[in-house]
């Protein structure tokens, strides 16, 4: 009887490592988009990529990344609104062995510096780096398993951080006296008060088991 069970064990174990070895055997692509026409609002919605944000150095948007057969970007311009999705398209099986190499999981958005009014962006188990950017009026940023960094944005209106099992770090441009501020965090520490009213603009940070150290910059 024990024969019997270890062998149906390791039978099970090479079905595994089969599966295991056939699941990522996606091909991916490097491809390229460029917006055309007036974007007002940017909102990327994808997992297990790594965001990267810069300033465009012409007047449209641009996107670098990967596609594969059964993962790819979905990029809708309409409206004034270009929204990012990453689409699955997959059997259970795809799931089993991990992930696809890390070039291939890495997104790089250029965009215009003072022409796009808000700009969201989310994320799983990746960091998002935003670069010294102005917008008209808000900034979102999410990141459920990874860190946020931000360097110099500038904002109309709010500025939106929220991060998981990550760090909330870099600087915003302006004095704290313009932002009113509100902070919470777990498991971590927070260089900013919790909680300070007054300021034309907002500034909210969330912080799940990582420290927020922000600093604000003239």
């Amino acid at each position: 009887m024990k024969k019997l069970t270890v062998f149906f064990c390791v039978l099970a174990g090479l079905f595994l490592f089969t599966l295991a070895g056939c699941a990522n055997d996606d091909t991916f692509t490097a491809k390229s988009y460029a917006s055309g026409g007036e974007i007002q609002k940017i909102t990327i919605e994808v997992e297990d990529r790594e965001l990267e944000i810069i300033a465009s150095k012409d007047d449209e948007i641009h996107i670098e990344y990967f596609d594969g057969e059964k993962e790819y970007l979905e990029i809708v311009p309409e409206n004034g609104q270009l929204t990012v999705r990453l689409v699955y398209n997959k059997n259970w099986t795809d799931y089993i062995g991990g992930k696809p190499s890390a070039e291939y999981r890495k997104i790089k958005i250029s965009v215009p510096n003072d022409t796009v009014a808000a700009f969201s962006a989310k994320t799983t188990n990746e960091n998002i780096r935003l670069a010294a950017l102005s917008f008209t009026e808000s900034v979102s940023l999410d990141s459920n398993g990874g860190s946020i960094v931000c360097e110099r944005v500038n904002v109309g209106k709010s500025i939106d951080l929220t991060a998981k099992n990550g760090d909330i770090t870099g600087s915003v441009l302006g004095g704290m006296d313009d932002f009113s501020i509100s902070c919470t965090y777990k498991k971590g520490d927070c260089n900013l008060p919790e909680s300070k009213p007054g300021g034309t603009k907002s500034f909210t940070a969330n912080c799940n088991n990582g420290n927020i150290e922000i600093e604000f910059v003239k």
